[in-house]
């Protein structure tokens, strides 16, 4: 172990900045295998005096046993990192046993400070900021309320943990705050709806056109299309104006105006939602635990497949992949 700490290991007591600094980006030699990787694409495009040293002849000879006690070449600059290539895939290994798993990139504190800035500060909606920065919505969202905890803490004068939250975020890919905005994430993936787990074979004329719509109707009354039920359809509609040439600030405009709306008009539902629940709802709050009664109605009180009825969730499950089950329709109605 000691061989190992004071040879390749020794170049992990200096941690390289702006690098995650695994194990997997290093050789047995405790070399950093993009660099060598780099040395010898410039080799094969002719440019070997880089990657070499010239002896006392006046001849060149490869410095690969050249290199300081700590595996690093002289000519770069470990300190700063500059000269240094751009880590990639190979390098987001943590674990060398696990070649599968990736370190995924988290949000920089400029990031997120950033995104802070632009929701409370300049009015930005939570949906611009994360079709801006390629941020999910519900990530944007997090982040604010975060940082307003944080900001709330710094005006109480409570200590934070800025060193550990230094030390963590310099062990972590990082997306940096720049323009134009580096992507951090897919923010368009179809979430999953609980109807449509079940398997369904659904019968259609070979005459008739089934579109998108008629699948989410297919699968629940009611149900919108899968390029509705994303987080951003907007995109979709800007999209599709780029495509027929119909692009103009006052397309662009009217979209966004339109989605925020939406966002608007989804918000208001959910809080007249939960005023009619608390009507309906009557609580006893002993200060330790809170007790809510709700009255129904005896002939909604029924289990099994019935939908309004209590204790539905625990009735029949669906029988879509029950062995024994005639999974094809039998008849066209």
């Amino acid at each position: 172990m000691f061989t190992w700490l004071n040879g390749p290991g020794s170049v992990f007591r200096d941690p390289l900045p702006g690098s995650t600094n695994y194990l997997n980006a290093y050789n047995k030699g405790g070399q950093l295998i993009r660099v060598q990787e780099a040395k010898k694409r410039q080799e094969k495009k002719g440019d070997g005096q880089s990657a070499s040293e010239i002896d006392e002849d006046g001849e060149t000879a490869p410095n690969s046993g050249r290199d300081n006690k700590k595996g690093r070449s002289d000519n770069l600059n470990y300190q700063t990192g500059e000269g240094i290539p751009a880590e990639t895939e190979e390098d987001m290994i943590p674990f060398p046993a696990n070649k599968q798993f990736r370190s995924q990139a988290v949000l920089s504190e400029e990031l997120k400070e950033g995104i802070w800035h632009l929701v409370t500060q300049k009015g930005v909606s939570v949906r611009r900021v994360s079709a801006t920065y390629h941020v999910d919505m519900r990530r944007v969202a997090a982040v604010v309320r975060l940082k307003e905890v944080e900001k709330q803490w710094e005006r109480e004068g409570k200590r934070l943990a800025t060193p550990y939250n230094r030390a963590v975020l310099a062990m972590l890919p990082q997306t940096p705050f720049q323009r134009p905005p580096q992507p951090h994430e897919p923010i368009n993936d179809l979430p999953v709806h609980r109807a449509t787990i079940q398997q369904i074979f659904h019968p259609v004329a070979e005459s008739r056109h089934f579109t998108r719509v008629d699948a989410g109707t297919a699968f629940e009354k009611g149900l919108l299309p899968a390029d509705e039920r994303i987080q951003h359809p907007e995109l979709v509609a800007i999209e599709k104006a780029k495509l027929s040439g119909r692009v103009t600030e006052d397309v662009l405009s009217s979209e966004w105006e339109r989605a925020e709306a939406e966002d608007l008009a989804k918000t208001a539902a959910k809080a007249a939602k939960k005023q009619r629940r608390e009507n309906v709802t009557t609580t006893f709050d002993t200060g330790r635990w809170a007790f809510k009664f709700q009255d129904v109605q005896v002939d909604s009180a029924s289990v099994g497949k019935y939908v309004p009825g209590i204790g539905q969730r625990y009735g029949v499950p669906p029988q879509d992949r029950k062995k024994g089950q005639v999974k094809i329709p039998t008849h066209v109605g």
